[in-house]
């Protein structure tokens, strides 16, 4: 059931702040606790990811299509501007907030209001979970209603009960923007930026948990016929949110023997969201040529890459692929068109857009990993070991932090890091 991952996707266990029940508790908890460098306190790297999830939720399509049921889209669509405005000073703030305490205090307002926010998401989430339960219940709307919702909740729109809620919310933020000149916030490079986007490569990781079923399902398409191509190479997406494991699972493929042993020629390229062309086709040209090549231009390169490959069965993974723009894809592929027939490219995405354009109707979104296998990886990084058979007292706090984590492969490695110091249930 669809509706059933829209709070389970959920990234806010990346940060530690849903494991104590109250706002105040979870802030002093946050503030206190080291994370990446002294710079970076634990307190502003909860709001920055608390409030790229938020956005991120609040750009699923099938979260919007609830919430335009629901009557509050347009109230949603206006706080996620403000909230985008203000996620681009938070690279700034991060550098100012240990020197000026007002800064620290502006993270503060913006960490709460980034939970109230959580609060009305998950309300409509749970709404929207309630609905898809009654009509694949097959039972009357008010039988199912006294089972999932209290009864004085069942008198009153969600649109009149939250839209207040986010016009105030969507005030304060306002507020807090406009407070950016006070305070010295600036847009760092037009936007906030990873440092470590763009850095992914194909080796296997240590650490891989589960992701069997999916691997041999891509696998079957990437070593099967491909008839149903009219150009020599086919594209194989993998579809998912952020964190989900979309780069792991292509290592998996991309690493595979049989892989190895099917294709010609491989070659792997970070694209992240600078689609440059040009870039994009030297790194894999110097992927599947020994040689060092400089090229001056786009032509000189296309034709050196056409002839690379040219009758050669070939794989090729575009990952973390950002773009919508036909125009460019086209330009990237016109070199693999000289490939033999069965050549593959491995696109990982978040972004549906231009699967849709190539004519992919349907796509598999990658969903997070099973509770035994999310379990696992938790225990190899905050442990050192796959399980919790030699630390039974700590198994309770594991399954609780994994499931509020969604089960979700980066938030499990990233709290299970800063837990591996912390050994006793207390701890």
């Amino acid at each position: 059931m669809k509706l059933l991952t829209i709070k389970q996707r959920t990234f806010s266990a990346l940060i530690l702040s849903h494991l104590h029940s109250s706002h105040t508790k979870q802030t002093n908890y946050l503030l206190t606790f080291p994370f990446y460098s002294s710079l970076l306190t634990m307190a502003d790297a909860a709001v920055a990811a608390l409030v790229k999830i938020i956005i991120q939720k609040l750009a699923d399509e099938v979260f919007k299509e609830y919430a335009r049921a629901q009557g509050i889209h347009s109230e949603l669509e206006n706080l996620g501007r403000e909230l985008s405005l203000i996620q681009a000073l938070l690279h700034d703030a991060s550098e100012k907030e240990v020197t000026e305490k007002s800064v620290g205090l502006w993270l503060n307002s913006l960490q709460h209001l980034a939970y109230d926010i959580e609060d009305v998401l998950d309300d409509v989430a749970t709404e929207a979970m309630r609905l898809e339960l009654t009509q694949e219940s097959g039972a009357s709307t008010s039988k199912v209603k006294k089972l999932i919702v209290p009864t004085c909740c069942t008198n009153f729109s969600l649109s009149h009960s939250l839209s207040p809620k986010i016009d105030s919310i969507t005030i304060e933020l306002q507020r807090l923007y406009k407070a950016k000149a006070e305070l010295g916030l600036t847009v760092k490079d037009g936007k906030e930026r990873d440092p470590n986007r763009g850095n992914e490569t194909s080796l296997l990781e240590s650490d891989v948990v589960g992701r069997e079923g999916e691997k041999n399902i891509l696998l079957k398409k990437l070593l099967g016929g491909d008839g149903s191509s009219k150009e020599n190479f086919s594209i194989v997406p993998i579809v998912g949110m952020g964190g989900v494991g979309k780069t792991t699972l292509a290592r998996l493929l991309y690493n595979d023997p049989e892989v190895k042993d099917h294709f010609q020629l491989k070659a792997w390229v970070c694209v992240s969201d600078d689609f440059d062309v040009f870039k994009i086709s030297q790194t894999i040209f110097q992927d599947v040529n020994v040689e060092k090549t400089e090229f001056k231009d786009l032509n000189q390169l296309q034709k050196a890459l056409t002839e690379q490959f040219k009758g050669k069965r070939f794989l090729l993974v575009l990952d973390d692929v950002w773009t919508e723009n036909y125009e460019n894809w086209e330009k990237l592929v016109l070199p693999f068109h000289s490939g033999a027939p069965g050549s593959k490219i491995i696109m990982t995405t978040r972004k549906k857009e231009l699967l849709r354009i190539l004519g992919f109707d349907h796509l598999d979104l990658l969903e997070s990993l099973s509770p035994e296998d999310a379990l696992s990886l938790f225990a190899f990084h905050a442990l050192g070991v796959d399980s919790f058979d030699s630390y039974p007292t700590l198994r309770e706090k594991g399954e609780a932090i994994v499931k509020k984590c969604g089960t979700l492969p980066l938030a499990l490695k990233a709290i299970g890091r800063l837990l591996r110091t912390k050994t006793t249930p207390e701890k």
